[in-house]
């Protein structure tokens, strides 16, 4: 059974754990604005001097990402306690593939992922060794018929993908990521090695998570929440996030079963 935390807030729980994991997008900020109350719950976190880690499938470096929160106007305090899927395949990029030509696919803000071996990069698809999937491209990002076209003869490569998420929400605009491309490729055949959430190894990364009583709190079901059934963490479900409608219509409980996963807690919004 779900419990709803909206009266009584975190505070009510925040004892029983001694690590979180919170999502970014969609529970700290919503791409264009942060969430105040949610600053509110990370100070008051940093008071009690509990750990917590700003898990977030950006599939860009966790530097790049931290530039992109200050220039929304988080505290520097704050910012120090993010890591991204990004980093994650980053370490895993120049540890096994390094000097390997890629065809990257995304758009242009993600460049900083592979910098350090740019000269890897390869316009022409067909002489790449490996797919790198950041995102969709500027000019085709809401077409995923693009996608299959471009990639039905190339299921052959590998495929590497920083950001699981299928959808994000900028604001009130829905977004594709690059999960979405990704999910496509596996269906035709083509191999994919995922970095971010619900994958393991970002969370080893990112944190000692050995022996701690952990929550994860998000607001992606398939991701965030699955995450953390995966590796029998509790969760706290943000319900005004991606999955708001679903909930609206449906109810939480035919949500969690259609996706196959539970949580332990709902929120509206995070709140202390």
């Amino acid at each position: 059974m779900t419990k709803n935390l909206d009266q009584e807030g975190l505070n009510s729980i925040v004892q029983n754990y001694s690590l979180f994991y919170i999502d970014l997008w969609g529970v700290v900020h919503n791409g264009i604005t942060l969430h105040k109350e949610a600053i509110r719950v990370l100070n008051e976190l940093d008071k009690i001097n509990k750990k917590y880690v700003l898990l977030t499938n950006a599939p860009r470096p966790r530097n790049t990402v931290k530039v992109f929160l200050e220039k929304m106007g988080l505290d520097e305090n704050i910012r120090d306690h993010v890591f991204s899927s990004g980093e994650a395949a980053l370490k895993y990029l120049k540890n096994n593939l390094f000097n390997q030509k890629f065809y990257h696919i995304g758009p242009p803000r993600d460049f900083d992922l592979f910098k350090d071996f740019k000269k890897m990069k390869s316009e022409d698809l067909n002489k790449s060794d490996y797919l790198l999937c950041t995102g969709l491209f500027e000019k085709h990002d809401t077409d995923l018929n693009y996608y299959k076209e471009l990639l039905e003869k190339k299921v052959d490569k590998k495929m590497i993908c920083t950001n699981p998420d299928l959808i994000v929400d900028r604001g009130n605009k829905r977004e594709l990521c690059a999960g979405s491309v990704a999910m496509i490729f596996e269906k035709m055949g083509g191999e994919v090695v995922y970095f971010g959430k619900p994958y393991p190894e970002v969370y080893n990364q990112s944190a000692n998570n050995k022996n701690k009583k952990i929550l994860c709190i998000g607001d992606n079901l398939n991701t965030d929440i699955k995450g953390a059934n995966l590796l029998n963490y509790d969760s706290l479900l943000i319900g005004d996030g991606v999955h708001k409608k679903e909930i609206e219509k449906r109810g939480l409980g035919q949500v969690l079963k259609n996706y196959e996963v539970v949580c332990n807690y709902i929120q509206s919004e995070l709140k202390w």
